[in-house]
Parts: C-alpha cells; structure tokens; sequence
C-alpha cells in the first residue's frame, strides 16, 4: 500500500445510486519511486538460490491516496477477495499474507484495526508514530523505521545539545505530528527548555490560517523552530514563509521532511538554510537505479501508475486515456508518449538516488518479510504448503527475524514490533551556485548505546542559517551568569526570567543556577559572589597601626614606671621619698608596671595560654595596685592619728602589718584566679554570629561568675579605697598622699565606669581595644596622680625636698 497520489477527489454520495470509483489527485513521484523499489527488491529475492529457493514472491500494488477512508477500502478489498477454484476444483480465498504499508501513521493505524480483525501482520517502511508501538491496540503491526518516542528524545537531546531554551513548536494535524509534539515537548521540559509556542497545522488550510501560522512565526522571540510534519503538510506553510520572506529562523526538521526535495528547493532556501534535523538512515543501493531508468510503460504486467507516471515525467500523453480501474484522472497533454522516451535523461525525484533512506526502509520490511516466509517454511518443511498460509502463522516468525543485511545492519523487531533508534542529523548546507541543496551528515543518534554516548555530533561542521558557523541563539532571558541566580517573571514560562545578584554568605558558579548556594560556615562569598573564600580572621593584632599604637603607649607606660623608680630609688634617703613610705610606694611602682605589660597579653591572637594569661594578669596587677594605695590610704590616716595625744593606733600599723595588709589582700585575688582557672578558665572561641563576612577570634570568660567576682573585688578595693582617701584628702599635711590618691581614684573609677557600655557597645576587635584603653588610661591616672607630683619635686625644686621644709609646712594653714 502506498500513496501514490496525495489527496482525494471528493465524491457527492446520493445513496440514490451506487457511489463511483475513487478518484485520486497529485501524483507524488517519491512515493512512486518507494512502489518500484519494492517491486525491484521482490525481484531479487526471486533471483536469490539461497532465500526461499524454488518460491516465487507475488505483489499487489495498491494507491491509498493518502486518505484513511480509501486506506479502509483497499484493505477491505484485498482480504475480501473473490473466491477461486483450486486446482482439485475447491473454492478458496487467495491467500494473502501480509500487507507492505502505509507511510503515514494514521493510515498504519486505521489500517492495522481492521487488520487486526484477520490476524494479518502490516509490515510499515515510514509510519513512526509512537502509539503504533501499543501492543494492545496494534498486535500485528511491525515497522522498520524507528519509533518517533526515540526521535522526540533525540530532537530534545539536540536543542540542548545547543543550549536552545526557548523553542516554538509545529506539527501536523494527525498522530504523527501531535504525538511526535506532545513527546518532544515532553522531553526537552524535563530537561529545562520551554516551548513558546505550539502550532497544529490543518490538513486543508486555508490562506488567512497560513497567514496566522507564519506570523506566530515571525513574531516569536524564538528563533529556533521544531516541526513534526510530512512534506506535504508543511509545504504550503514553508511556501507563504518564502511569499512573505520571512528569515533569520533556525528550523529543526523530523525525519518525515528533513531530506524531502520537495521543501529542499532554491527557492525555499533563503527561509530554510542551515535546516539541521534527523534523517533515517541510509544506503547505497547501486542495481537501483539500472531498475528505475529502465522502466517501459507498455511492457508486461500492465502498470497503470507506470503510465500516469511517464505521462507526468514527459508531459505527454497516450493515445488512450488511463483504463477505468486507474484512480486517477486522465492527464491532459497534447504531446503524444511514444513509451521509448529515456527516464535517463530526466532530473527528478524519481531517479534522484542520492538519499535512499525510506527506500532502504523498503528494502528491509521486504527482506524481513522474505526471512520470516523463510524460516516459517524451513521450521515446518512440507508440512506448511505455501498455497495454505495462513497470517497468524507468518505473525510468530516476523517477532523473531533477526539477521544482517548486505549493508551490515542488523534487522530484528523488538518487544513492540519497532527496530532500534539509529538516525543521521542532517544539515542543509548550499552546494554549487544554483546547484541543490545538499545533505550534509555532522552526526548521528542511537538509542542502542548508553545515554551518554547517543548523539554524536560535529558541531564544527554544521552550516546554520544565514551560512554562518556561530550556533544561533534562542533564549528567553539570558543566561545568568556567576554570581546571578534566577527569578522566574510571574505568569511566565520557567525559562523566562531575571537575573538577580546572589545575597551576601551565597554564591552561584554555574550559569543558570535557580538558586544561590550558601558558603559553609569558615567561608564567605567573595566580591563577584562566585566563589567562596576563607572568612577574614579578625582579632587585635601587633602589626596593625590600632594595635602597635597600644603597644607602644603600654610600653611607654612600663618605661615611665621604671624612671620614676629609678628617680625614686636614687633620692631613697631624701625626706620625701621617706615620708611617703618607700617600700609602699616601690610596690605600688611594681604594681604599676604589672598593670601596663598586662595591657600587652591582650594584643595578638587569643590562645589557650593567652586568654587566661590576660585575664589573670589583669585581676592580680591592679589586686596588687589597690592594695597598696589602700594600704598608703591606711598609713596616711594612722600617721594623723599618730599625732593625736594619746593614742597609740600607728603602732599596730607599722612596716610589716603593712606588708601583711597588701599580702592579705592580694592573696585573695589570687584564690578567686586559681578558683577561675581551676572550674572553667578563660578559653579561645571563634565569633561567627557578630559579623556574617569574617571571624573574630576572642577570649570567652569561661566562669562568668567567677569573673565578675575577680572584677567585682577589684571595684571594692577601688570603691574603699577612694572612700578613706576622700576622708583623709584635708588632712594638714604638705605632702599629704590622699587628696592624691583621690584623684587617681576618681579617675580609675570613672574609667571603669565609662569602661562598661564601651565594652558592651563596641564590636569585634574593638572589645578589646577598649579594655587595654581603660587599663592604660586608669594606670596612667594612678601613676601620674600619685608620683609625678614627687617627681617634679625631686627633680626641678630640690629645695624643697628638705626635712626642714617639710617640717616647717607641717600643719600650716
């Protein structure tokens, strides 16, 4: 069954009288050519001594038109046929069995259903559509071109192949074109592209819906086009997309029409250059083409599509008009054909073997059908006649064929009656000036092989449309490159989108990315947001100017503490050296210089030694430096008392009560620094939760409690000091240490006052600049307060620095 003509001449049914013989129009010389290939291939078979040897292969020919009703009506007629006397005299149907056809999925289908009524297989060369592969609905249907499921998965392989993501779709109004549709838009959806649009083209459409299919075209944002159709129905679309000229779009073409000659014209190239899809495969069949030229239109048996064929080759006509059993109508040329005219010396599709790739088609449903005869008959030897075959039998034997052409390819159905996935993508590229186009192959696909080893291209072999190289772009939206994640528009397809720039802590290093990847908790996103780098450790550092600055004046502190006992120790034996107490006030100076080389354990990085070196330090220097002021404080107020007539305090509070005092108080500093570093001493921790970008690396106070009472004891000695030396600040003595040791006080305790929202409000680093600031700035205070008084009167006004002038200010005023 083949169609010969394309379309149908409608008939007026009267049901008044019987209806006429069917009348068919457009004759397709391809498909004509399909018919003779058969013919050929059976011939040579015949010929062969080894398959199905002494068994001659007999043929009907028969014209669908491409209609389904006349597709139902010629399979009617051939298992209904006239019964006939056999040669012992018994009436008999001839047997037929199989039926050769259609090309076209809807015609296989309508035609496998009421096969399927007779158990009588249909061996299809170009039906693909995907649903024929139902076992349920088509038991007896075979096919020697690959279903369309693998080739949907193909062009889907293909669009992404080429980074396509916005694609419009079209196909033809039957099976093959929804269903190749409804697969493909299936396919590349899983994989990420969006089609734009989708358009049914009708089998009879008119001019305003060409109109309408061509400018859905034209206006799409898409610049590449899937089309499922047959030639003759995507012939008139491509016709008005020449007539309006519409260019610049990249057509992706099913095997149906991909290397039709018919579409492939000159004229047709400027809208449909660099078309690229999937092609059957192909081969050379060189006795071919001896057998076509050498087609006579008067020899034996009669052919009448042999006739209407060299009437349409030559353009002329018989002496007498086609016989009545032909279904087309009479050819009106007034040239008359002589029948010794030369098919050689035509250029048409007809002897144009250069793609024969339904024909090798062909030449495998024949051969399929010969080895299946062959082992049918084999298997039963002589108890199987070959004048009593039945359909059924032959049916078992076509689900087993399995053998290797002349070609190396092997033949063999699977569970579903389809053979193996295997296409070439073809490329149209132009060939000579003012020659045909020719189809290039660049690749091929096989379903056979794993995933990821399917299609095989040679992208650098592909000519795309405009005759450039570049593969042409079809997006939506841009892709969103690093750093960007995407946003789908609301009410729009999932390819069309924003690029928005990933949030701060999240990168992305892939083009397309949906959504912007988090660093891990070490790492941060660099500038770009495109890679994740190492957070910056934070912490106060000597080689920073902030720190070295703090040093330095710690240093200068120390240094400061070290002259003034140098200026002390060198004026011991003078009398305001010795009325101050001495030895309180070299322990005070050591104390002092302790306070300023703590402040230099909180620079750097924090350790398991540093974090409660600094903390410890810092509770026992200034344990040590409040208690000898207090202490200072005491000694003052038991000096006046001293003076007082009959009282005899200052003796309980001489020299070694005095040391005994500082010991006391100190050592309790010391048991709550041992108890704070025994239960849970201070320790490094990493601050992520301050500052999202970077790390600040600073000390935990372990025992919260313990340090607000190594802190808390410190206030107390502060606090009981400043109360006795503001007691005693108006004691008349002319060098009285309280009313010095107030000052300092006052300044120690508003440092550590103004130290807490300080420490409270600053962040990172800066935590700890300000607590080296409030023990600098409070040592300060109590060294200046205390003993650069002293100084400059040791040093610049030496007359002073007198027993006989200290005694003779005593109690003045």
């Amino acid at each position: 069954m083949f169609p010969i003509h394309s379309k149908g001449v409608e008939q007026e049914l009267t049901f008044s009288k019987n209806p006429g013989r069917r009348r068919c129009r457009g004759f397709n010389l391809r498909v004509f050519r399909w018919s003779q290939a058969m013919v050929h291939f059976i011939e040579e078979i015949n010929r062969d001594p080894v398959l199905l040897p002494n068994i001659t292969l007999g043929y009907r020919l028969y014209d669908t038109c491409g209609v389904e009703m006349f597709s139902l009506r010629t399979a009617l007629s051939v298992i209904s046929q006239p019964l006939k006397r056999n040669g012992s005299g018994v009436c008999v149907s001839p047997s037929v069995p199989l039926i050769v056809g259609d090309s076209g999925s809807s015609l296989s289908m309508a035609i496998s259903r009421l096969l399927n009524l007779f158990k009588v297989p249909l061996v299809s060369y170009f039906a693909s559509c995907a649903c024929l592969s139902d076992k349920s609905q088509f038991p007896y249907f075979f096919r020697t071109i690959p279903s369309d499921v693998n080739q949907a998965r193909a062009l889907a392989y293909l669009v992404k192949h080429f980074g396509w993501t916005w694609v419009g779709t079209m196909g033809a109004d039957d099976d093959y074109g929804r269903m190749g549709i409804d697969m493909f838009t299936a396919e590349v959806t899983r994989l990420g592209v969006c089609v734009a649009y989708r358009i049914t083209i009708p089998k009879l459409p008119s001019q305003q819906q060409l109109r309408e299919i061509v400018g859905i075209i034209r206006d799409s944002t898409a610049q590449v086009v899937v089309a499922f159709a047959i030639e003759e129905d995507i012939e008139p679309v491509v016709k008005e997309m020449v007539s309006q000229n519409v260019t610049g779009k990249q057509w992706v073409a099913s095997e149906a029409w991909v290397t039709s000659t018919l579409i492939s014209t000159r004229e047709n190239y400027a809208s449909l250059s660099g078309t690229i899809g999937f092609a059957i495969r192909r081969a050379e069949m060189p006795g071919l083409r001896h057998f076509l030229q050498n087609l006579t239109p008067l020899g034996s048996p009669y052919n009448p599509f042999v006739r209407e064929f060299w009437e349409t080759q030559f353009r002329c006509s018989f002496n007498t008009t086609l016989p009545a059993a032909s279904m087309a109508d009479p050819v009106p040329y007034t040239k008359t054909c002589s029948g010794r005219e030369r098919v050689q010396d035509t250029d048409s599709i007809y002897n144009d073997v250069s793609q024969l790739r339904v024909t090798y088609n062909m030449h495998k449903a024949v051969y399929a059908v010969a080895h299946a005869l062959h082992n049918l008959l084999t298997d039963h030897n002589a108890s199987i006649s070959i004048h009593s075959l039945h359909p059924w039998q032959v049916v078992q034997y076509l689900r087993t064929v399995n053998y290797t052409n002349l070609f190396g390819d092997t033949v063999r159905f699977d569970e579903n009656g389809d053979p193996a996935g295997a296409y070439d993508i073809v490329n149209w590229q132009s060939g000579s000036p003012g020659g045909p186009v020719e189809y290039v192959t660049v690749g091929r696909f096989d379903s056979s092989l794993p995933p990821t080893q399917q299609l095989l291209l040679n992208s650098d072999g592909i000519t795309w449309h405009g005759g450039t190289r570049e593969v042409p772009k079809s997006v939506c939206s841009a892709s969103c490159q690093h750093g960007f994640r995407k946003a789908t528009r609301e009410g729009l397809p999932v390819c069309c989108y924003d690029c928005v720039p990933c949030a701060e802590g999240t990168i992305t290093n892939e083009t397309d990315q949906p959504e912007c990847t988090p660093c891990p908790d070490d790492f941060w996103s660099n500038a770009l947001r495109d890679a994740c780098v190492r957070k910056q450790i934070e912490f106060l550092s000597y080689t920073e100017a902030f720190g070295m600055a703090l040093a330095a004046t710690a240093i200068l502190g120390a240094a400061l503490t070290l002259a003034v006992a140098a200026v002390f120790l060198r004026h011991h034996d003078t009398p305001i050296v010795r009325a101050n107490n001495s030895e309180l006030s070299f322990l005070l100076l050591l104390a002092l210089g302790l306070c300023f080389l703590c402040a230099l354990t909180f620079l750097g990085r924090p350790s398991a030694w540093a974090c409660p070196l600094r903390r410890t330090s810092f509770g026992l220097s200034f344990a040590l430096c409040l208690s000898c002021l207090l202490c200072k404080t005491l000694v003052v107020l038991m000096a006046f008392r001293a003076t007082l007539p009959g009282d005899n305090a200052a003796r309980w509070f001489r020299r070694p009560q005095q040391r005994l005092s500082v010991l006391l108080c100190s050592s309790l500093q010391v048991a709550l620094c041992a108890a704070w570093l025994a239960r849970a001493p201070p320790h490094p921790i990493r601050n992520t939760w301050l500052y999202r970008d970077r790390v600040i690396l600073e000390c935990h106070m372990g025992s919260v409690a313990l340090f607000c009472c190594v802190l808390g004891y410190i206030g107390c000695l502060a606090a009981f000091c400043f109360m006795l030396a503001f007691l005693a600040r108006k004691l008349p003595d002319n060098f009285n240490e309280a009313k010095f040791i107030t000052f300092s006080m006052l300044i120690f305790c508003a440092v550590w006052i103004t130290f807490i929202p300080a420490y409270v409000s600053s962040p990172g680093k800066f935590t700890v600049a300000v607590e080296i600031f409030a023990i600098l700035a409070s040592s300060f205070g109590v060294l200046f307060c205390i003993f650069v008084p002293k100084c400059y009167i040791i040093i610049f006004l030496p007359e002073h620095n007198t027993k006989k002038f200290i005694m003779s200010q005593k109690g003045g005023r």
